[in-house]
C-alpha cells in the first residue's frame, strides 16, 4: 500500500503552479492569512500551506481575507469597470473622440493607467473603442438610407477619404455596399442534410460568409437575408457543392479544423475574437474569461461573449467551443442541444 493518499486537490494545486487563470475555484495561504485567484502573480505558496475553497464566501468563513494583488472578490475591478463605463458612455455622448487625457481626468486616473484599464475591459484602446461608435453611427446612418457623404460627416469622420482608405477595418465592406445593405451582391447560397438537421451554407465572392443548421429552409434564408438584406440571393449547390460537403462532413464525424475560405465582415475587436476562436484546439473548450485572457484582455469577458455571438459562421469559427466558468453550455445559436452533441462528436475524435 502507498504510504500517502492521493492529493484529491491535485489538479487544483497543479493550476496555482502553473497560474492558470480560473474562476472555478479560489485557493488560501495559511502562513499569510489571505485568499487568492488561481493566476495570482505572487509567489506561489508551500503545497502544505494552501487551501482551497469553492468561492469567497467560503474563504472568509473560515478567516481569509482577500488578497490586494489579484483581487479575488472583484471589489477594485468593480470600480474600474465603472470608471470605464463612465468613459464609454462620455465617448458615445461626444460628436467627436474625446482625448486621452480629457477621458483619464474624468475617470480620476492617470493617462497612463488609465489607458491599461480601458484595455484590460473592453479589450480595445479609447480611440478603438471611439472609432467602433462612429462606425455603428455610420452603419446605422447608411442603413437607414442616408447619402455616403452626410453619413460620414454624420458619424464625426471628417472626410470619406478616412473611411474609404480602410472599408473593411471600419465596416467590414465598402461605405456604398453597407448602404445598399448588400444590394448589387449575390449571395449563393446551399442547402442540404445533416446529422444537425437541415444545413446552410451562404457565400459571396470573397468567400463563406454564413453556416446554420437545424432550421427550416425559410429560416435559415432569412436568417442570410437578414444579414444582407437587399442582396440577390442565389441557389448554387453545384458551385458550393465542396464547402457542403465539408461542413456535412465535419458535423457528421469531426476530425481537423474546415479549410474554407471565410468572408468574415465585424469590427478589427470582432475579427481578433472570431480568429481566437478558430485557434482553439479540437476537443478543448474555453470559458469566456479563459479566452478573454489567452487574448491579453483578462477584463474584457462580456465583449468577448458578444463578439462570439455575433458569429455568422457557425462550426468553421467555433464559437461552440466557448462554455460558462462552471462548465453549463450557456446559450448557443442553433440550440445547447446540438452544442452539446457538437463538443461531443470533438471530443471522441480528439481521443482517437
Amino acid at each position: 500500500m502507498p504510504d500517502t493518499l492521493p492529493d484529491p486537490d491535485a489538479a487544483r494545486w497543479a493550476a496555482v503552479l502553473a497560474r492558470e487563470p480560473s474562476d472555478a475555484f479560489l485557493y488560501a495561504v495559511t502562513t499569510q492569512g489571505v485568499f487568492c485567484r488561481p493566476g495570482c502573480p505572487s509567489r506561489p505558496p508551500l503545497r502544505r500551506n494552501t487551501r482551497f475553497f469553492p468561492d469567497a464566501a467560503a474563504a472568509e468563513a473560515a478567516g481569509f481575507r482577500a488578497c490586494r494583488r489579484c483581487d479575488p472578490k472583484g471589489e477594485r475591478a468593480a470600480i474600474h469597470a465603472a470608471a470605464i463605463r463612465a468613459a464609454c458612455d462620455m465617448i458615445e455622448a461626444s460628436e467627436t473622440i474625446p482625448s486621452l487625457a480629457a477621458l483619464a481626468a474624468r475617470a480620476g486616473y492617470a493617462r497612463h493607467h488609465f489607458l491599461r484599464l480601458f484595455r484590460e475591459v473592453t479589450g480595445v484602446t479609447p480611440r478603438s473603442f471611439a472609432e467602433s461608435v462612429r462606425a455603428r453611427r455610420l452603419a446605422a446612418a447608411l442603413a437607414a438610407g442616408e447619402r455616403v457623404a452626410d453619413a460620414v460627416a454624420g458619424a464625426g469622420f471628417g472626410s470619406e477619404s478616412r473611411v474609404y482608405e480602410a472599408p473593411g477595418r471600419v465596416l467590414g465592406m465598402t461605405p456604398g455596399a453597407a448602404r445598399r445593405g448588400g444590394a448589387g451582391e449575390v449571395i449563393r447560397v446551399a442547402l442540404a442534410e445533416s446529422a444537425m438537421g437541415p444545413l446552410m451554407v451562404g457565400a459571396t465572392d470573397a468567400g463563406i460568409c454564413f453556416i446554420g443548421f437545424g432550421e427550416d429552409e425559410q429560416a435559415l434564408r432569412g436568417d442570410v437575408m437578414a444579414r444582407f438584406p437587399r442582396a440577390r440571393i442565389e441557389d448554387a449547390p453545384d458551385a458550393l457543392a465542396d464547402a457542403v460537403r465539408q461542413v456535412v462532413a465535419y458535423v457528421a464525424e469531426p476530425r481537423a479544423a474546415l479549410d474554407l475560405p471565410l468572408d468574415l465582415r465585424g469590427t478589427a475587436f470582432q475579427r481578433r475574437v472570431w480568429e481566437a476562436l478558430r485557434a482553439i484546439p479540437l476537443g478543448e473548450t474555453r470559458t469566456y474569461s479563459g479566452l478573454a485572457a489567452e487574448m491579453g484582455m483578462p477584463a474584457a469577458t462580456r465583449a468577448v461573449a458578444r463578439a462570439c455571438a455575433q458569429n455568422k459562421v457557425s462550426i468553421a469559427v467555433p464559437c461552440h467551443r466557448v462554455v460558462g466558468k462552471d462548465g453549463d453550455l450557456t446559450g448557443y445559436r442553433w440550440g445547447v442541444g446540438r452544442k452539446r452533441a457538437l463538443l461531443a462528436g470533438e471530443a471522441k475524435a480528439r481521443a482517437r
